[in-house]
């Protein structure tokens, strides 16, 4: 067996060990809503921290094939890990992607040797951020809303205006650079433990070396891609909750599930309409898992390019992602749904709790889904696949 193949496995099963730790309390979790702090350390001591940074800087030096299963790994079991870690690395590579050599080898070195946890105040509908020049070097006041990760991080990507520009740019700094208040104001009905929360920002000092706007870098196809890994965290974390939802519904079904009275047959597992929906719920997660695996290849292979990626390689890989995107955000909200239809009101023993009871917390998958799809209407995805396939025009969202 390749040494990659066999790493890349010892990856995702080291996870899936993770995850199943993970679930024991997952329910509880979501309902407290409280930062993850301790499955954030047992992810800093496991390594999965420095999973995406090459070799050469200390990290383990996987693909985004792997990076990507493992995040739907998680998902399966609590979808706020998963885009803890997801979003993660997006961070780590965004000095990669945007900044000069210098701060690619410098920000992964670093990251390696110090086990750093990156978190964002990057939202881009935001511009309450500015950037002022002060001396030799600048200052940044504001706030950012929708701070996913920030809390208990140790660096932060955030994008800002420069005074007297029209476009953004977007900086590397310590997550406890003075100045900088991480607040409490994350109370959503999903995706709980992400500490999305708005971060402020007074008079914080920033240095030229934090800016990441490497002239050959911005504007490039390769820099383009960011935004696009983004949308493809975000579908393994929407495949992953379905899968995990599929797979809790399977078996209470299997177990718990009582005949509807009007049913006319013997068994559950006869039932016409259950093998139905299950059949159908099935045979969707297979389609969203073949164009998210395939569209992670498409990344990977963009990826490798560089800054030698072509536009015709780029939109490749941007539709293959807004794709699987698409698919993902319609079957993960459907399925997280569905379930309770083939679960049922009624349980087998009079005692046992029904699956709306919140002891399961069956609804927290659905709750995730529709706090994740949110940010970017199934509508206009859709609308973007077909701009492509009649006019090969690839809209850009922004990063």
């Amino acid at each position: 067996m390749p040494t990659a193949i066999k790493e890349s496995q010892d990856y995702v099963a080291l996870a899936t060990s993770l995850a199943l730790d993970f679930a024991q309390n997952a329910v509880e979790r979501d309902k407290q809503g409280v930062t993850a702090k301790f499955e954030r350390d047992r992810l800093r001591r496991s390594g999965l921290l420095k999973l995406i940074i090459p070799q050469e800087y200390g990290g383990l030096g996987a693909t985004w094939i792997t990076a990507l299963e493992i995040v739907r790994e998680f998902a399966k079991v609590d979808g706020s890990i998963a885009h803890l870690l997801g979003y993660h690395y997006l961070q780590v590579v965004t000095p990669h992607l945007f900044g000069t050599l210098e701060q690619k080898v410098n920000y992964y070195t670093w990251t390696a040797r110090n086990n750093w946890f990156w978190g964002n105040a990057l939202n881009p509908r935001d511009s309450r951020l500015t950037l002022t020049p002060n001396g030799n070097n600048l200052r940044l006041n504001g706030i950012k809303s929708f701070c996913s990760g920030a809390k208990d991080s140790d660096m932060l990507t955030v994008s800002t205006l420069l005074a007297g520009a029209s476009k953004p740019v977007v900086l590397a700094i310590p997550t406890f650079s003075h100045g900088i208040t991480i607040h409490n104001d994350w109370d959503n009905i999903g995706q709980r433990q992400t500490d999305s929360s708005s971060v402020s920002f007074s008079n914080v000092l920033v240095k030229e070396i934090e800016i990441l706007a490497d002239p050959e870098s911005l504007g490039s196809p390769f820099a383009g891609l960011r935004v696009y890994i983004s949308h493809l965290v975000r579908a393994n974390i929407l495949l992953g909750i379905a899968l995990g939802a599929f797979s809790q519904a399977k078996e209470y079904t299997t177990s718990q599930t009582e005949l509807w009275q009007t049913s006319d047959i013997e068994s559950k597992s006869t039932d016409p309409y259950i093998l139905q929906t299950y059949g159908q719920m099935w045979i969707d997660l297979q389609a969203v898992t073949s164009l998210t695996d395939e569209a992670a290849v498409k990344l990977q292979a963009a990826w490798e390019q560089g800054l030698q990626l072509t536009e015709a390689e780029f939109n490749e890989s941007a539709i293959a992602i807004t794709t699987a995107t698409a698919l993902a955000t319609r079957v993960g909200l459907e399925i997280t749904n569905q379930i309770f239809e083939v679960m049922g009101a009624m349980a087998q023993r009079p005692l046992e709790a029904i699956a709306t009871d919140p002891e399961y917390g069956f609804d927290r998958y659905s709750r995730h889904l529709r706090s994740l799809t949110l940010d970017e209407p199934l509508a206009y995805k859709v609308r973007q696949v077909g701009q492509w396939v009649l006019n090969q025009e690839l809209s850009r969202t922004k990063a």
